[in-house]
């Protein structure tokens, strides 16, 4: 990520934050502000995302991305503490992976 790209990224959360409409005008006062010399086009994108997104939605959503493995859900006991004693942790499933077959099992070698 570079400097400008990140300084766009704070101004738009600057922005977000102060619950001020995010346009590439303001995005670029307050780089300038801060001394930050960026591409003329990224604030005008970061403004174009902001408008298409909801700032707060992608906020909520950062760690959210990629192909991670499946959701954890914890449920609360309904008793308070006394039931949270009681219960017991979930058993995680373990997949078997099959084991690579090598040369030899096939039935021949490089030098037969």
């Amino acid at each position: 990520m570079s400097a400008g790209e990140l300084a766009c990224t704070y101004a738009t959360l600057i922005l977000h934050d102060d619950g001020i409409s995010i346009t590439a005008e303001k995005i670029a006062t307050l780089v300038k502000a801060a001394n930050v010399s960026v591409d003329s086009y990224w604030p005008s994108l970061f403004a174009k995302l902001a408008e298409k997104r909801s700032v707060g939605d992608l906020i909520m959503n950062v760690g959210s991305g990629g192909g991670g493995g499946a959701p954890v859900a914890v449920a609360a006991p309904a008793g308070g503490g006394a039931g949270a004693a009681a219960a017991a942790p979930a058993v995680e499933e373990k997949k078997e992976e099959p084991k690579e077959e090598s040369d030899d099992d096939m039935g021949f070698s490089l030098f037969d």
